[in-house]
């Protein structure tokens, strides 16, 4: 029994360790994941171009290495070899020291270029978009327009845009693998970085720091379109919230006005004008609820309302006491905006 248990133990151990390891290498491979292997912007296409260089020197460092142990094992094997001595100083000189100064100086070279281009930002009459970073969700505002909306920002395709970022709590890391490398948010600082979108689209971020229990649940979309739709989502942002129009949808917002969704929520040309959660104004077009936490779909939208902390764990708010004969208009009403 014990012969047998010496046997199989290191077997159950090395599948311990390889099967999670194969399914978090797996899951890297996920179809749909934003990868800054696949920029779509200027930024990150340094920050690729810098990778690849890295990936192909190592990847001929390692054919030499292999070549070189390849040789000497089927040299080592011929009858009478005999190792030769040479002049083992220069072979060391050369492939120990001068090749690697040559490949470490190339690459510090391509790096400070890199930086230098990440650094030139846009011109001073670009768009400014002001990012807030909050446990767990991103507040999003363009300079000069007094809404705002959460989890979801517009620029311009072609255009840099101007990105300020502050924190109104801990540590955040604001980053869009697809199009630029990541920046963090620090209390009592304004960070500033921009987007670049080559091409239009939508692009996941995610926040990049660990933030808390939710940090998982803290992304974001940048939505890169022409200039003229950009235009008119500037426009919607700094205009009144759509006004209902079915008795549902105004039955649901006085529920909402006159409940406690307004003491934390606001929405734009109504009473509603509470600070601490995200402006809904905008709120039945975003990509999803929560961050990122679950789809924005009526179902999930109604879930949330009557208890967010089944959805998001730990997030800000609390179960509302919303009559279930209300919940439905509450939902219709914010579905419509948009």
């Amino acid at each position: 029994m014990n012969a047998r248990a010496g046997t199989t133990t290191p077997t159950r151990h090395l599948a311990r360790v390889a099967v999670p390891v194969a399914v978090l290498a797996l899951s890297g491979c996920a179809r749909g994941a934003p990868s800054a292997l696949d920029p779509a912007g200027s930024g990150a296409g340094r920050v690729a171009g810098l990778w690849w260089v890295l990936f192909w020197l190592s990847m001929a460092v390692f054919a030499e290495v292999m070549v070189v142990l390849a040789w000497a094992l089927v040299f080592r094997r011929r009858p009478g070899a005999k190792v030769r001595h040479g002049q083992p100083l220069r072979f060391v000189t050369v492939a120990g020291a001068g090749v690697p100064l040559v490949i470490l100086v190339t690459v510090y070279a391509l790096g400070l270029r890199d930086l230098a281009a990440l650094g030139d930002g846009p011109g001073p009459r670009a768009t400014t978009v002001e990012v807030t970073g909050h446990k767990w969700w991103w507040e999003v505002r363009v300079a000069g327009v007094a809404g705002a909306t959460a989890n979801e920002l517009h620029i311009p395709v072609g255009e840099k845009v101007r990105i300020r970022l502050r924190t109104a709590d801990v540590l955040h890391s604001f980053w869009v693998p697809q199009l630029m490398p990541k920046t963090d948010l620090i209390a009592g600082e304004v960070r500033e970085t921009w987007l670049h979108a080559e091409r239009a689209g939508s692009y996941r971020g995610q926040c990049a720091e660990y933030c808390g229990t939710q940090h998982a649940h803290m992304a974001f979309l940048v939505v890169a379109e022409p200039r003229r739709d950009f235009d008119a989502w500037v426009t919607r942002l700094g205009a009144p919230a759509a006004a209902p129009r079915t008795d549902a949808q105004r039955r649901g917002r006085e529920a909402f006005v006159q409940g406690t969704c307004a003491g934390c929520h606001a929405i734009r040309g109504t009473g509603a004008d509470g600070r601490v959660g995200p402006d809904l104004s905008d709120v039945g077009s975003r990509w999803s609820i929560g961050a990122g936490a679950v789809p924005n779909d009526g179902g999930h939208l109604g879930g949330w309302i009557a208890n967010s902390q089944t959805v998001k764990p730990g997030n800000y708010m609390p179960p509302q006491p919303v009559d279930a004969q209300r919940l439905p208009d509450l939902i219709a009403y914010l579905r419509s905006l948009s």
